[in-house]
């Protein structure tokens, strides 16, 4: 592996047996720290509210190293919430039968009520918003 990596031996086992530098220590203390906040949290925040929890905690660091260690750890916000598709909840609509059977003729004034929707798609070319009765 030396041979092909180009270092000597001696390199390699020196390099191996040394302990992490402190920024290496510091980098998985607090990169432990976030794990835990982000399952306190619900595993739903983002690099910039672990960094405040952190803050709160009276852990010094800047935003750029939380965002690196974050990434490097895997760690993402949760964003919006995903819909299952064709799964709306609730009760289907119910048709209420049509007690009037075409009979608008009432003896009485408030006893039928009867509303008409009625949809006119906008003309080619027009402003879509407001239609124009007149044209």
């Amino acid at each position: 592996m030396c041979r092909c990596l180009r270092i000597q031996p001696s390199g390699f086992y020196a390099w191996q047996k040394s302990p992490l530098s402190q920024r290496a220590r510091e980098d998985a203390r607090q990169t432990e720290l976030l794990w835990q906040a982000w399952n306190d949290r619900g595993k739903v925040y983002g690099y910039r509210k672990l960094h405040d929890d952190l803050l709160d905690q009276g852990e010094t660091s800047c935003p750029n190293r939380i965002a690196r260690l974050t990434r490097l750890a895997g760690i993402k916000a949760q964003i919006g919430y995903k819909r299952r598709p064709g799964s709306y909840g609730g009760k289907p609509s119910l048709a209420v039968d049509n007690t009037l059977d075409r009979q608008f003729d009432v003896a009485a004034p408030d006893r039928a009520w009867v509303t008409d929707i009625t949809y006119s798609a906008p003309r080619p070319g027009s402003s879509g918003g407001a239609y124009d009765w007149n044209a």
